[in-house]
């Protein structure tokens, strides 16, 4: 794909003075926290050192993941409709959740979790520490992710055709905005606009949280998983097309795709930015995109059918 003029020099640019600053170690004391759905674990993964470094019992078939503070892990098991807490590897609190449960997101400010309903059109919101429910909210039709701006949580409402918002403190909704064909993963860019990957039109929507109204339509790879964002670009992985469409944030224009796993899915990025992390579900295995250089830089083995469906990168504490 053609680059956009002058946009080789500042690249050479940034080469150039990459190459001058000395190099920091690469995603230094982040863990990955992969839910594997066909093993029922977790891996977790040191991404310094670029290795596994144990896999946690997660029985059934976990898939949505969320990180929070003090190295909590919680997981999504929609097989046995579980949600389960982890603390430093041990298993801190669990419940069942009658319908069925797939996304899920952590609010560190109210220390709630909220786990969409793919059955029941609602949210589920628990307490963050002993997963006792608190509430629950109405949404569109097959809500699948969850993602958290500010004081706002947002759920793409798949079979609705939208995403719906909430104020993640009062939990009034705030209403809806229409997307795609069936949005499943979404994500809020650094500058707050809501990003929804919609798996039946191959493209993502952009959404103004406040107006709640379609800023652009940009056209990515074939069944659009989920949304990462880093080095002023957002990064989508493609499951059908076993790739990772990059788009620049400013001007909302592709700029490159990335050849990953087979089956990529889940994604997110080290807390320095530097490092976007893929899970590729087939290939049983995550990959390693280095954001500003745009090249895949390494893949790491995880367990049977890695999903991360969710913020699944924090720090290690705890977890060494």
């Amino acid at each position: 794909m053609p680059w956009p003029p002058g946009l080789a020099r500042a690249t050479d640019l940034l080469a150039v003075l990459l190459a001058l600053t000395p190099a920091a170690p690469a995603a230094a004391g982040d863990f990955a926290f992969v839910t594997n759905q066909n093993s029922s674990e977790l891996s977790v993964i040191d991404l310094e050192a670029r290795r596994e470094l144990r896999r946690v019992p997660v029985p059934g078939n976990p898939a949505g993941v969320a990180v929070g503070a003090g190295g909590a892990v919680y997981t999504v098991s929609p097989e046995s409709k579980t949600v389960r807490r982890f603390d430093a590897g041990a298993l801190a609190a669990e419940t069942v959740l009658d319908g069925g449960p797939i996304g899920i997101a952590v609010d560190g400010h109210t220390d709630r979790v909220f786990v969409s309903d793919w059955y029941n059109a609602r949210i589920w919101v628990l307490d963050g520490e002993s997963l006792a429910l608190e509430a629950t909210l109405e949404t569109g039709s097959a809500p699948a992710g969850l993602a958290i701006h500010g004081r706002r949580l947002a759920a793409a409402d798949r079979d609705a055709n939208q995403v719906s918002f909430f104020d993640i403190d009062s939990l009034a909704p705030l209403g809806a905005a229409l997307v795609g064909e069936r949005p499943f993963g979404i994500g809020f860019a650094p500058d707050g606009v809501l990003w929804a990957c919609n798996v039946g039109s191959d493209d993502v929507t952009l959404i103004d949280p406040e107006t709640l109204r379609a800023l652009a339509t940009v056209p990515v790879g074939d069944r659009p998983y989920g949304v990462a964002f880093a080095a002023g670009r957002a990064f989508v992985s493609n499951q059908y097309a076993d790739t990772v469409s990059v788009i620049d944030l400013e001007t909302r224009a592709p700029i490159a795709v990335l050849d990953v796993g087979e089956y990529p899915e889940g994604i997110d990025v080290t807390r320095d930015k530097r490092t976007v992390v893929v899970a590729n579900w087939f290939s049983n295995s995550i990959s390693l995109i280095d954001a500003a250089g745009l090249e895949v830089v390494g893949e790491i083995d995880t367990g049977d059918g890695p999903r991360a469906f969710g913020k699944f990168v924090t720090t290690g504490e705890g977890w060494e």
